[in-house]
């Protein structure tokens, strides 16, 4: 990631941008001009040039990470306020019991 060097450029440095900023306005420019379709065949062709480049392990491993992050997500954001499988398991099972005892 670059550097944030704003507040230390000295008076030679005035009127250039940072790669930062350079890659911003690109990336601000290139949305501009070209629309969905565009984006889909370079996202197309990176993928390509990937499984090419890469084998069967290099996908099972990048798969074993998001797994785990999104496992890890779930435990953090407690479910976004919904209950486990394994609470709703429980409850279910208390309540057929009850209803089981009411008859």
């Amino acid at each position: 990631m670059a550097n944030n060097n704003n507040n230390n450029r000295n008076q030679s440095d005035e009127g250039k941008m940072t790669v930062e900023e350079a890659g911003r306005k690109g990336g601000e420019a290139t949305a501009e001009t070209h629309g969905r379709d565009f984006y889909e065949e370079i996202g197309k062709k990176g993928g390509e040039a990937t499984s090419e480049s890469h084998g069967r392990e290099f996908y099972e491993e990048i798969g074993k990470k998001g797994g785990e992050a999104r496992a890890n997500q779930r435990d953090d954001d407690d479910n976004d306020g919904k209950m486990s499988k394994e609470e709703a398991g429980r409850k279910g099972g208390e309540a057929r019991a009850r209803k089981r005892d009411n008859k």
